[in-house]
């Protein structure tokens, strides 16, 4: 799965060429929605996106980290 997590936007595909493409189609559809209905501002300030010159700064990254944990299966 393939996520935004800043803006908490995720989708998944059989590859990740159509992952990827699928998440960005998801992310202009949730940030369009969002400036329909006046949000849009405010939930890119708390995703800590500013203004750059001509297009918005993404926040700095300063650790990525994938882990697995082992869960029972109790309801299989």
């Amino acid at each position: 799965m393939w996520r935004m997590l800043e803006l908490d936007v995720s989708s998944c595909a059989g590859s990740e060429d159509k992952a990827i493409r699928n998440l960005k189609d998801a992310v202009r559809l949730f940030l369009e929605e969002a400036e329909k209905i006046g949000t849009q501002e405010q939930i890119l300030e708390e995703a800590s996106y500013s203004n750059g010159k001509q297009k918005l700064a993404p926040p700095k990254v300063i650790s990525v980290q994938r882990m697995s944990l082992l869960l029972p299966l109790r309801h299989a």
